[in-house]
């Protein structure tokens, strides 16, 4: 009976050790853009998009949210007209907004504006 205890104890502990963590694990900066798959400007930055996730894996996060595909998801950032960018720091914290095409010199110099270089991996 002891014994079952002492067990479970540890897996509890071993549990929190896990939580802790991964909840003090570094956040990555974030790009995340508002648009549709058959939106002209969109349509132009799902090439940059990928590039950016490719060339900086590890150092950012990109993701891409489909506004006609996904509403309640787009409808959460307040994104007002699509193509919008969001710029998210590893805090969590927004940055700042673009809307419209934003090209990939304009989006690696907008984080640099806000303190991250980012190391190209190709």
């Amino acid at each position: 009976m002891i014994q079952c205890s002492y067990h479970k104890i540890l897996l509890f502990a071993a549990c929190l050790l896990l939580s802790a963590s991964t909840c003090l694990a570094e956040q990555l900066p974030r790009l995340v853009d508002v648009g549709a798959d058959k939106c002209i400007p969109c349509i132009k930055m799902a090439p940059i998009l990928d590039a950016l996730r490719e060339d900086f894996t590890g150092q950012m996060e990109v993701t891409f949210v489909d506004a006609w595909k996904n509403r309640e998801e787009a409808a959460a950032y307040g994104v007002q007209m699509i193509t919008t960018q969001i710029f998210y720091g590893s805090d969590g914290q927004e940055l700042f907004r673009h809307t419209g095409f934003y090209g990939r010199g304009d989006i690696l110099a907008k984080w640099q504006e806000f303190g991250y270089m980012f190391k190209d991996q190709n």
